[in-house]
């Protein structure tokens, strides 16, 4: 399969005349990477089985793993779920366009193929010009988990599609850079009690605050992985997520302990002939002299760190990594979802430090 790649003059006001072949591409079946707010998806038609199917076989995805339903409207909410309960109403109307996704019990509209065989629909309304006019093009709802290999990092960037589905779907329409750099919020409205089920720019506070309650974090989120024996209810819950090449591994403590213990266990790696990447921030940066230092932004502005994360993952498998040692960060506020994020990625391989001399 030879895949097309278009480029959209202006992001912000995409002309229809550019998005019409993609938008026929969905109606009729096929598959279409497309850039939205938090990440590139990759887009087939949610209320066709054998859609849904390829985009499971092109990522080479489980077939239990759910997929996000995107629409363009409000109007399009009901066609795709059974009712809306109270808490999922405040959400929507605080958050939608937006970076979160609800999960709501489906229609039966919806088919199994597209919600990893649950009786719920997770369904998102994104903050994307160019996504939003190629829902509505489409005329259905699209599903469209990240256009990346099942298991590897997300895709910020076109390039990043093409490294990983060039030449396995039909098209990429290319918007440049994402804005934010972390996938959605996904929060489970269908029970008794709202939850989070992945933390991301919509944050446990904001939600909370909205709710007039405290969301909890659903404990698969912080226990560790999930068994083999549990359907995941949202997508990145239960298998290796956002994984570089390489074998990451996160250190958490004191700043001191934290710089000394990468330092040390950098040279180690060396010493034996290996390439060892380090992932930090700017304010600590300076402190770091071996290896391949990478800095993902400013601590003091979170925003900067989740926007490059994927994309410094991306560049460790560049430059071929054997070994990758992290800083950690806070686990809360949009940290939540960076933590979450480079722990999965780790596949929980955490180092907690002694405090050690440094700087």
């Amino acid at each position: 399969m030879v895949t097309e790649r278009i480029y959209i003059e202006d992001k912000d006001h995409p002309k229809e005349a550019q998005l019409k072949k993609p938008a026929e591409i969905l109606k009729n079946g096929g598959l279409v990477a497309f850039p939205t707010e938090t990440v590139y998806g990759l887009g087939a038609n949610a209320l066709n089985e054998e859609a849904a199917k390829k985009i499971y076989a092109a990522k080479g995805r489980p077939s239990d793993n759910p997929l996000i339903a995107h629409i363009a409207d409000f109007k399009d909410l009901p066609d795709l779920v059974l009712e809306v309960p109270e808490a999922g109403k405040k959400l929507m109307e605080a958050f939608w366009p937006g970076p979160l996704t609800l999960i709501f019990p489906k229609s039966r509209r919806v088919p199994y193929g597209t919600t990893g065989g649950l009786d719920t629909v997770a369904v998102r309304m994104p903050d994307h010009p160019v996504a939003n006019a190629l829902i509505r093009l489409a005329g259905v709802p699209i599903a469209a988990p990240s256009a990346n290999t099942s298991g590897r990092p997300s895709p910020t960037t076109a390039d990043h599609v093409c490294q990983d589905m060039n030449g396995k779907i039909e098209m990429i329409v290319d918007g440049g850079a994402v804005g934010i750099g972390v996938e959605s919020t996904i929060i489970d409205v269908s029970g008794n009690e709202p939850m989070i089920l992945r933390p991301g720019a919509i944050t446990q506070e904001m939600a909370s605050k909205v709710l007039g309650q405290e969301i909890r974090l659903d404990p698969a989120i912080t226990s560790g992985p999930m068994s083999q024996e549990v359907k995941p209810k949202a997508p990145g819950m239960k298998y290796k997520h956002y994984a570089p090449k390489a074998d990451l591994t996160l250190v958490e403590g004191e700043p001191e302990a934290v710089i000394g213990t990468i330092n040390r266990l950098v040279k180690e790696k060396l010493s034996k002939g290996f390439q060892v990447g380090i992932i930090c921030t700017e304010e600590t940066k300076e402190h770091y002299h071996d290896g391949m230092i990478k800095s993902m932004g400013f601590r003091a502005k979170e925003e900067t760190i989740a926007h490059n994360l994927y994309a410094v993952l991306r560049e460790f498998d560049d430059l071929n990594a054997d070994f990758i040692f992290s800083e950690s960060f806070q686990d809360t506020h949009l940290g939540q979802a960076i933590m979450n994020r480079l722990t999965k990625a780790a596949g929980y391989h955490i180092i907690q430090t002694e405090k050690e001399k440094t700087l």
